[in-house]
């Protein structure tokens, strides 16, 4: 077995030192109602023996936390790390599926607030702090679906010309993660995930927020008018010849302010699993979810 202090590094597990022992302090609680629960539904009650006696399960929770990290950050199989960690591939893989979900839960960081989990607390925080929002998606490729199984084309993404599936990830003007969406088939349009999650019903309710969008989202500015923000048209030969002068200035400064959330995706694919998952597809939103939260803890520690 490696030292724990090597796999703990920071070119294994992605965090730095302090960031770690934030997330232990953190999640060593709710991990513990984990184990007791998952014990007491497995005898049918409570226990009746005294502290401390009974089976444990390994590994400890630091140690479950570290090959959770490494997992997402590498994409190491579960056997590679049980034997890093010296217990058995289904032991490990039941560990990285309980914190994995831990990891999720917690949301993206903001300073003073806790995590946001949802578009609305997005609008919210920044109507509160006058944040203007930058939104944009990414595609994750996956493996593709058995044949006969319904739905097959859903994942076939017109853009990759491959099988993928794509998140909305929400950033502020500086670059830091605010929310990711759940993950949807990449033949699902931008515009229609948005709809999906709500956000006609955000705009209506915090009609101070801006969200600066791509071209792609022309229907939402129609209908939003003031709040969804797309770059101008390009000009057309009829069109005034000031106009096609001021036009291209207009979509370069459009783009530059939506810089931000490219760093913010940059951040996510730095993640090896979010670049190609290879696993069930029902568990990439979890983990996705878990990088964004990873991600914006940056907002924070700095």
């Amino acid at each position: 077995m490696l030292s724990r202090s090597v796999l703990a590094h920071q070119v294994f597990a992605g965090v730095s030192r302090g960031h770690l022992a934030s997330l232990v302090e953190e999640l060593a609680g709710p991990w513990q109602s984990v184990v007791e629960g998952r014990r007491h539904g497995a005898r049918g009650g409570a226990g009746k023996c005294e502290a401390g006696a009974g089976a444990r399960d390994r590994p400890v929770f630091v140690d479950g936390l570290v090959a959770t990290l490494i997992h997402v950050r590498h994409d190491l199989p579960h056997a590679a790390l049980g034997l890093l960690f010296g217990v058995d591939r289904s032991t490990m893989t039941r560990a990285i599926g309980g914190i994995r979900v831990l990891l999720a839960e917690r949301g993206c960081a903001v300073p003073d607030r806790p995590g946001l989990r949802t578009l609305v607390d997005v609008f919210a925080y920044a109507q509160a702090e006058g944040v203007e929002l930058r939104s944009d998606a990414t595609e994750v490729q996956v493996r593709r679906p058995p044949a006969g199984r319904g739905g097959r084309r859903a994942f076939v993404s017109g853009k990759k010309k491959q099988n993928t599936m794509r998140a909305t990830v929400v950033a502020g003007h500086q670059g830091c993660t605010l929310w990711t969406d759940v993950l949807r088939p990449g033949r699902m349009h931008d515009a229609t995930a948005a709809r999906n999650e709500g956000i006609g019903t955000c705009f209506r309710h915090l009609s101070d927020v801006e969200i600066l969008l791509d071209d792609g989202c022309l229907g939402l500015r129609r209908d939003h008018p003031g709040q969804a923000v797309t770059p101008p048209r390009k000009g057309n030969k009829i069109s005034p010849p000031e106009l096609l002068e001021a036009r291209p200035r207009a979509r370069h400064r459009h783009s530059s302010k939506r810089t931000a959330v490219e760093h913010a995706l940059a951040g996510h694919k730095r993640w090896k699993q979010l670049v190609r998952w290879t696993h069930r597809r029902e568990t990439l939103p979890v983990t996705c979810r878990a990088t964004a939260g990873l991600v914006s803890d940056r907002n924070t520690t700095g």
